[in-house]
């Protein structure tokens, strides 16, 4: 149905892309501009011990937050913050879990300790040093309230003050209109999950995780959600949350079910059907929680190139923060964060650079975002979403770029949200250009367009793409690339061994920089904004943004 509609709107708006044409002196110029010398630099800089994992609220990510706007401002590209600055001051909670912690599962007499980070991880969504209760457990399934899709998995049981267990992803189908068949929605993401609990009055989460739903081992949830954590910092009128947000690995969720009576793979079946009933497990879960809490200040780096038509605006998307330090693995405690998302830093600061060093202005202003605390929750692009600097109903389109594989030239490239608005087909047209293949999301169950900034721009309705590297390598054999993704998410994933070393192939970092900095380039050129295809859920928000715009 989605290739159907790309298909429709391609016929409708190919006029649109006609209008920019193939690559221009200026696009010839900006592109010309970004170099692997220059890459390799800034991604050296950014992925060093010295930064210590940019940490959402340490030093080393402060450290990098200058950097990033140095390097605009070495190139001509002006501050777009806040009075003047490179930066927009993002206001935070930092809170960590001090040990020992209390999880435990108790069903009359009988009593299951937990072990913190082998078996579980749990934090307070509240600013709340102390966190101490002993509520029932409910199982709701995949935790889903979606009326347009006719699915309930709360059937009208009042919740609050419960403890909800729930299923990550959405339910299996290979239907692309029951949810988004294969493809992960935003109903399967641990956000909703967290976010629908607060609104129902839950006392807590316990979300199920597993390898094969998950797309990586229980090792990057321990590394994700260990240490300190962070929310923006709330202010009145804020959705409610519940009092502890937690993960447990498959084998405690399969004891737990056991002590109820039930099997996993039996509940787990019951929660695909439309007619799940909510399970009330007759059991306790034991929880004291103490943490240690502060406010911290970081930073979101803003930088500007004006346009022609000044006040619209096309945006630019990455992320500079990563976990900071942790648990040593293998005697490493750093989480340098070279492909995420140094890479993805590094190729912002290069096209930032392409455009301020154009021969003219660009048809509209160029906006670009280092964004933090990506990796707690998209906090960064969150807070400008809710704060815009430059006015959201000004604002054609972001494109994203997040986490760039070191594995070589590709032959494809992946456009997600390019299905979901106009923006694919000049997406398609740009790639044709460069000889590149577009490839569907070949990890549609993995819902990436769900888990990176993008997301919080296309909530408010901007139409949005998030550009990858594909996965077909100029010069290796067919799978090969597939396979190198297969092992960076099984061993350098949210580990400290995702660092930077002279040998890295940057070669797909290079491509995917130039081909981003032709897609925002050819936004910003475009006689007609970009709109959501027909059916999108965004398609409202949109609209009524742009009302009297």
């Amino acid at each position: 149905m989605r290739n159907k509609t790309l298909l429709t709107t391609a016929l409708t708006v190919l006029f649109i892309v006609n209008s920019c044409g193939t690559t221009s002196d200026p696009e010839s110029a900006g592109v010309n501009q970004i170099t692997e010398k220059g890459i390799r630099s800034h991604l050296r800089f950014l992925s060093d011990d010295l930064l210590e994992g940019r940490g959402t609220g340490s030093r080393g990510l402060k450290i990098a937050g200058n950097y990033m706007a140095a390097q605009f401002e070495r190139s001509g590209v002006k501050p777009g913050g806040e009075n003047g600055t490179y930066f927009q001051t993002v206001p935070m909670v930092g809170y960590t879990a001090t040990t020992p912690v209390t999880f435990e599962f108790v069903k009359g007499a009988q009593r299951y300790a937990l072990n913190y980070l082998d078996d579980f991880v749990a934090n307070t969504a509240r600013v709340e040093t102390k966190v101490t209760l002993n509520k029932e457990i409910v199982y709701v399934g995949y935790g889903i309230d979606a009326p347009e899709q006719n699915w309930n998995d709360y059937k009208n049981m009042d919740v609050r003050d419960k403890i909800l267990l729930m299923t990550v992803n959405d339910p299996p189908s290979d239907d692309p209109e029951h949810f988004g068949g294969k493809a992960l929605t935003y109903y399967g993401r641990w956000t909703y999950k967290n976010e629908i609990a607060g609104e129902k009055g839950a006392a807590g989460v316990i979300l199920i995780h597993t390898d094969e739903k998950a797309g990586y081992p229980w090792q990057v949830v321990r590394n994700s959600w260990s240490g300190e954590q962070s929310m923006l910092k709330p202010k009145p009128g804020d959705p409610p949350k519940t009092a502890v947000e937690s993960w447990i690995t498959t084998e405690i969720a399969e004891r737990l079910f056991e002590m109820a009576g039930y099997s996993l793979q039996e509940m787990l079946d019951n929660a695909a059907s439309r007619d799940f009933q909510p399970v009330r497990l007759g059991i306790n879960l034991n929880l004291d929680l103490t943490s240690t809490i502060r406010e911290i200040e970081t930073q979101n780096v803003v930088g500007i190139v004006e346009g022609k038509i000044a006040d619209e605006y096309v945006v630019y998307t990455s992320h500079l923060d990563h976990l900071g330090i942790g648990s040593p693995v293998n005697g490493d405690a750093i989480f340098n964060g070279a492909k995420d998302n140094a890479s993805g830093s590094s190729a912002l600061i290069e096209i930032a650079g392409a455009f301020a060093g154009l021969p003219e202005q660009p048809d509209r202003s160029i906006v670009f975002l280092g964004v933090t605390a990506e990796e707690q929750g998209l906090l960064g692009s969150k807070y400008y979403a809710q704060n815009p600097v430059y006015p959201l109903e000004k604002t054609l389109a972001l494109v994203n770029i997040d986490a760039i594989h070191f594995s070589g030239r590709v032959k494809d490239v992946i456009l997600l949200g390019a299905d979901r608005s106009s923006l694919g087909v000049l997406g398609i047209q740009t790639a044709a250009d460069n000889g590149l293949k577009v490839i569907p999301d070949p990890s549609p169950e993995q819902g990436y367009f769900f888990r990176s900034d993008q997301l919080s721009f296309v909530r408010v309705g901007v139409p949005a793409i998030y550009i990858d590297p594909g996965q077909e390598i100029e010069g290796k054999p067919e799978g090969w690339g597939a396979i190198q993704e297969e092992l960076y998410n099984a061993e350098k994933y949210h580990q400290p061994s995702d660092e930077y070393s002279d040998d890295l192939d940057l070669g797909a970092v290079v491509q995917i920089s130039r081909f981003a900095f032709q897609v925002g380039y050819r936004i910003a050129a475009l006689s007609a904004w970009p709109v959501w295809n027909e059916g999108e859920q965004f398609k409202a928000i949109r609209e009524a943004s742009l009302k009297g715009k």
